[in-house]
């Protein structure tokens, strides 16, 4: 088969072209920049990502998109309208390129989606399903959930056959955003004060993420599912952190700090979002994929951890030693 992957250069696209190509399949990377790809991957330069991207030429024999490229949410937007700019690239570039794919024969299209199309947390012993009704609560989300509906739309007019994959916080090396700024802290031996935080949330290692993507692309079954994947061992805060630094080979240093003053620090500093990701629950339930498609994650949690902490690790000991 030939497989078309759009955001082929990003965090999870490397990774997934790379295991497509070590499997024996032909890949296509659609690319908006030119980067350097992995050796026998094939690139088609499609510029920017919204209702007009050509896609002539660049579906021609492609069985199968799984479709990564986004615009991903961002803490502070500073967009007039943070939702019309969401959808332009998200929903009616997502649309576009699921009609041009139906009308080239592709087979499948797999749609990275988001947890936070389900909503932003969950309670108690609770977790998010694929089934649940959705509830976006910002921007992004919102895009997300439209583009999802979009694709059923085509779906249901093309028979284009649609897998939607919602992730939660995706980790592993080269891992950008809160959690790279978390390895930093560890890093550095900076005391953090979440040793009293009780949460749950989800995690999925990138490598598992791309073991679930290749099964949803592969799979009879996948058709017209969606759904909701993770390592499947949720873990909270300190634990996190602690298995982090004993990866990266330091002592954790995590202080007790009643919740509620994190929350009121939150508040007054303007980083309540990022305090909430830190101390809320976020859990998702993978069974469905589990049981349907036979999916088991090839890395345990500790695994991927591991592997991240040392990769982290590793750069900066290089980065140090090319200072020198």
């Amino acid at each position: 088969m030939r497989y078309l992957v759009t955001g082929a250069n990003g965090f999870v696209g490397t990774p997934l072209c790379k295991q497509l190509r070590a499997r024996g399949w032909a890949v296509r990377a659609a690319t908006r920049m030119a980067r350097p790809l992995a050796e026998g991957i094939e690139t088609a330069l499609v510029g920017t990502l919204d209702g007009e991207t050509n896609w002539t030429n660049v579906l021609d024999d492609v069985d199968v998109v799984v479709h990564l490229a986004a615009r991903v949410h961002v803490m502070h937007d500073d967009a007039a309208s943070p939702l019309e700019e969401f959808r332009k690239t998200n929903v009616a570039g997502t649309e576009h390129l699921a009609r041009a794919a139906a009308a080239r024969g592709v087979k499948r299209l797999i749609y990275v989606s988001s947890v936070k199309v389900n909503g932003e947390a969950t309670q108690g012993e609770d977790k998010f399903a694929g089934s649940d009704l959705p509830s976006p609560q910002d921007p992004y989300g919102i895009s997300k959930w439209e583009a999802e509906q979009a694709l059923h739309r085509v779906a249901a007019e093309t028979g284009l056959e649609i897998v939607i994959v919602r992730p939660p916080l995706v980790y592993g090396p080269n891992v950008k955003g809160n959690f790279a700024q978390m390895l930093k802290f560890v890093a550095k031996g900076i005391p953090l004060p979440l040793a009293s935080v009780q949460n749950l949330r989800s995690l999925i290692y990138v490598e598992n993420l791309v073991d679930a993507l290749i099964t949803c692309a592969t799979h009879p079954a996948a058709a017209g599912k969606t759904y909701l994947v993770g390592d499947g061992e949720d873990v909270a805060t300190p634990d996190l952190l602690s298995q982090l630094s004993i990866a990266m080979g330091r002592a954790p240093r995590l202080l007790p700090c009643p919740v509620a003053l994190l929350q009121l620090g939150g508040r007054l500093l303007g980083k309540s979002e990022q305090i909430e990701r830190l101390i809320g629950s976020l859990r998702v339930d993978s069974s469905p994929i589990r049981q349907e498609l036979n999916w088991t994650p090839p890395f345990a949690l500790q695994q991927g951890l591991r592997i991240t902490g040392d990769q982290f690790v590793h750069i900066a000991k290089n980065a140090v030693n090319v200072e020198q």
